[in-house]
C-alpha cells in the first residue's frame, strides 16, 4: 500500500469514525499524538528517579529485577484502572481486539522491559535518542514491503530527525560505544517499531481502543512477570521496592500519566496517520524528555530525598529540537498541500 493510498485511507476513516472533516481529524491526530510524547518524556525522569530511589530500599539488587517489577506494577495497575472503565462492554470485546491487544502487548512489553534495563546502564538523553531508532526502521520496512524506496519528504524527515535527536542527545561520536545499555535500547526500539506498524493493520481499524489496551496493558505485565521471578532475591523485594511513599508516587505518575494517558492517546489517534509520520512524531519525545530533564529531576530528588540533578539548557537542546520540529512540519506540511491541490482539480 502506498503513501497516497495510506493518507486515503485514513482520511476516509477518520470522517468515518470521528465525525470531523478528513483534515480536521487528521491535524487533532498529529495534535494528540504531540501530547502522548509529552508522557513518554516524563517517563523518562520518572523512571530514572524510581530506579535510584529503588537501589536505595534495595542495594545490590538485580536491575532485570527492578526494571520488570516496574512494568508490572505499572501496566498492572493500569489494566486494573482500564477494567474498570471498560467493565460494561466487556462482553462485546471481538477476538480481532483481543488479538491486536496480545501482539501489541508482547511487542510493547518486550520492549519497554529492554529500555527500562538499558536505562539503568546508560543516560536517560542517550536512551531518548536510541529508542528514535524506529523512526528509521519503520520508512525502510514500508520501503521494503512496497519494494520502491521511501518518497524524498520521508527521507529528509528521518535524517533531519536523527540529526536532531543525535544532537539534542549531545552524542560524541569520537568516543561514542555500544554497551550493554545502549544495545538493549536499539532491540527495544526493533520492537516499538512493530507496535507502531501493528497498529496501523487496516484489519485492525474498526476494533475499540479501550477493549484491545486493556489486553495490551495485561500481557505487557505478564510478558515481564517471569523475569522478576527469576531474579527477585526474596518475595520481600516485592514490597520493599515500593516500601516508600515517593516509590509508590512515581510508580502512580508512570501508571497514570506515562501508561494510560500516553498509550490510550495512542491506541485511539495512530489510526488516523500513517506509521511512517506516526514513527516521526513520536520522535518528539526525547525533545520532551530534555526540556523535562531541566527542572523534574530535582523535584523528584527532592522529593524521595535522593541525588538526581537537573540537566541543563544547551545550544544541543535548541539547535535538536529546532531539526526535530522542522522534521515534523516537512512530514505533515506537504500532505496537506497536496489534498489542497487535489480538491482544486
Amino acid at each position: 500500500m502506498s503513501t497516497s493510498v495510506q493518507e486515503k485511507e485514513h482520511s476516509k476513516g477518520g470522517t468515518k469514525r470521528s465525525g470531523l472533516p478528513a483534515n480536521a481529524t487528521r491535524l487533532k491526530a498529529v495534535q494528540i499524538l504531540i501530547v502522548a510524547t509529552a508522557f513518554w518524556g516524563l517517563s523518562f525522569p520518572a523512571t530514572k528517579a524510581l530506579t535510584i530511589t529503588q537501589q536505595e530500599l534495595l542495594p545490590g539488587s538485580n536491575s532485570w529485577f527492578l526494571s520488570s517489577l516496574c512494568v508490572i506494577y505499572r501496566f498492572g495497575l493500569a489494566a486494573v484502572i482500564m477494567l474498570f472503565f471498560s467493565l460494561r462492554t466487556l462482553g462485546q470485546m471481538t477476538r480481532a481486539e483481543l488479538t491486536q491487544g496480545v501482539g501489541l502487548g508482547l511487542f510493547a512489553g518486550g520492549g519497554i522491559l529492554l529500555q527500562v534495563d538499558g536505562m539503568a546502564y546508560t543516560s536517560a538523553s542517550t536512551s531518548a535518542f536510541l529508542t528514535q531508532c524506529y523512526c528509521v526502521i519503520i520508512p525502510l520496512w514500508v520501503a521494503w514491503r512496497q519494494r520502491r524506496w521511501p518518497p524524498p519528504r520521508v527521507l529528509l524527515s528521518c535524517l533531519l530527525v536523527s540529526a536532531g535527536v543525535a544532537v539534542l542527545a549531545d552524542v560524541d561520536w569520537r568516543h561514542f560505544q555500544i554497551g550493554r545499555g545502549e544495545w538493549e535500547t536499539v532491540f527495544a526500539s526493533i520492537l516499538f517499531a512493530g507496535q507502531i506498524l501493528l497498529l496501523e493493520c487496516p484489519r485492525y481499524a474498526q476494533n475499540d481502543a479501550n477493549h484491545f489496551s486493556l489486553v495490551m496493558f495485561v500481557v505487557i505485565s505478564l510478558v515481564c512477570l517471569p523475569v522478576a521471578l527469576l531474579t527477585a532475591q526474596q518475595p520481600a523485594d516485592w514490597v520493599r521496592a515500593y516500601s516508600s511513599g515517593p516509590a509508590m508516587g512515581m510508580l502512580g505518575i508512570l501508571a497514570l500519566f506515562c501508561t494510560i494517558g500516553a498509550y490510550m492517546l495512542m491506541n485511539q489517534w495512530q489510526r488516523y496517520v500513517t506509521a511512517t509520520e506516526a514513527g516521526l512524531i513520536y520522535c518528539i519525545e526525547p525533545l520532551f524528555a530534555s526540556l523535562l530533564a531541566l527542572f523534574v529531576p530535582a523535584w523528584l530528588s527532592a522529593w524521595a530525598s535522593v541525588h538526581y540533578a537537573n540537566e541543563r539548557l544547551t545550544m544541543s537542546l535548541l539547535m535538536g529540537g529546532g531539526l526535530i520540529t522542522a522534521a515534523n512540519m516537512i512530514i505533515q506540511l506537504p500532505a496537506r498541500w497536496g489534498n489542497k491541490n487535489s480538491r482544486g482539480k
